[in-house]
């Protein structure tokens, strides 16, 4: 009889796995389970993220939950910026003139006429820096250029907002210095001291391009009350709206109406994405916590009691009271399972009757918003988040596990290694005595 290796192989393998099988079990399901809890747990708090980034999203910049909008009568004359607290009404704007930004040109200029000394200074608005021409040579090569004038002009450490630039016409150069501010205040003065006659000459003989000038706006029509500004931009010209004119109006025209009112569509979708965000997040809580049916599977943190109590929180903030204010006084209320709707007719009806009750609730310190924001970061936070925490315990769970799978390895391989051994003795001692009876029989054979 020869010694069957195969079987004794299988044979050992059969009876180790037996050995193991039970530990190997209890691994895997205990694996599995760490696993599907830390995933769902991962899917939470990028639930829980998600949700309060769109929450960042409402609240970010003063952001205001109250949208208001102006609406103008003519096209082209002016752009608005209306905050949450601007007053509904309609005014008359008659634009007289434009704030321009002073601009002048010294022309006829050669680089020769720069030369090395002397200085050129710019003033503005109070203030003055001074150019000193013996100290401008960038490249080194003994002489000053206007390219080099220019770029001293522009890097002065003490420049109030000049800007200077070349422009080249006909193998003609001018140097053209700008305001960076417009209005009246912020005109240029040029002087020149001690530097070549070309060049003192052509400053005194500037060109102004464009003239310093405020905006003149008036309010009430053409013969209203004059407003005037260094910018085109007028902040708050009525509580709570800046205006940016843009085109002057002709004598005789007609004034620019512009209406100030609340833009109930934009203030209700502001609302229907908070509740959107709210449903979304309380959606991720039904499938990760479910108990299951015969059409939806379990959920990994089923009768989770912290995984629950987040949610609890949630809801039971939603239906306080912040500002003096509840969601349900404006439309906004909670199913039996804990998602957001909105009765549109009532919303709309109730923000117009108390937009600031509105805007109170959400907006601010300690509100709705706010409150939810700092509730989510105790869960949230990469740094102790109390999601972290337990995701970090199932992950140590989870080396543990590994460690446990390579002890049990060795124990198999200590199993297989021992019945291997002995399943190879137990085939040597039946091929012996499978020898040893064929000697007999011969033997019986050759007497008889």
């Amino acid at each position: 009889m020869a010694i069957d290796s195969d079987y004794v192989k299988n044979m050992a393998t059969q009876l180790a796995n037996f050995g193991v099988q039970a530990s190997l079990d209890r691994l895997n399901r205990n694996e599995a389970n760490y696993q599907a809890q830390r995933d769902a747990l991962s899917s939470l708090r990028t639930a829980l993220s998600t949700f309060k980034t769109s929450l960042g999203g409402l609240k970010s910049g003063g952001s205001s939950m109250l949208v208001n909008s102006a609406t103008f009568g003519q096209e082209g004359y002016a752009t608005a910026t209306v905050g949450s607290t601007a007053q509904p009404g309609t005014y008359q704007f008659f634009v007289e003139q434009l704030a321009s930004a002073h601009q002048l040109a010294v022309n006829g200029l050669t680089d020769a006429d720069v030369g090395n000394s002397g200085t050129l200074t710019i003033g503005q608005a109070g203030s003055s820096f001074t150019v000193d021409l013996a100290s401008i040579d960038a490249d080194g090569n003994g002489s000053n250029s206007l390219d080099e004038l220019a770029a001293a002009i522009n890097g002065h450490s003490g420049n109030t907002g000049a800007r200077a630039t070349l422009v080249r016409t006909d193998g003609a150069v001018s140097l053209v210095i700008s305001s960076e501010k417009t209005g009246a205040a912020n005109a240029l003065t040029l002087s020149t001291s001690g530097t070549g006659t070309a060049l003192a000459n052509a400053v005194a003989s500037r060109q102004e391009l464009a003239a310093a000038q405020n905006a003149k706006v008036r309010l009430g029509g053409e013969t209203g009350m004059l407003l005037e500004n260094a910018s085109n931009t007028f902040a708050n010209l009525v509580e709570g709206v800046s205006l940016t004119f843009s085109k002057t109006h002709a004598a005789g025209e007609q004034p620019l109406s512009v209406t100030i009112g609340q833009d109930k569509t934009a203030t209700k979708a502001k609302a229907q994405s908070f509740i959107d965000a709210f449903n979304t997040l309380m959606g991720t809580f039904d499938t990760l916590t479910g108990s299951g049916s015969d059409s939806a599977k379990r959920g990994a943190l089923a009768g989770d009691s912290s995984v629950r109590s987040i949610e609890a929180q949630l809801n039971a903030l939603v239906r306080n009271g912040f500002g003096g204010k509840s969601l349900i006084e404006y439309g906004i209320s909670a199913d039996r399972n804990g998602k957001l709707t909105i009765d549109a007719t009532r919303f709309e009806a109730a923000v117009a009757a108390d937009p600031e009750g509105f805007e109170a609730l959400f907006t601010g310190k300690d509100t709705l918003l706010d409150t939810v924001d700092k509730t989510l970061a105790t869960y949230t936070s990469s740094a102790s988040g109390v999601l972290k925490n337990r995701m970090d315990s199932l992950d140590l769970n989870l080396g543990r596990i590994d460690e446990q799978f390579d002890q049990l390895q060795r124990q198999y391989d200590t199993y297989y290694t021992r019945y291997l051994r002995q399943f190879t003795s137990m085939m040597q001692t039946m091929q012996a005595m499978e020898q040893t009876s064929g000697l007999f029989t011969s033997f019986g054979t050759t007497t008889a």
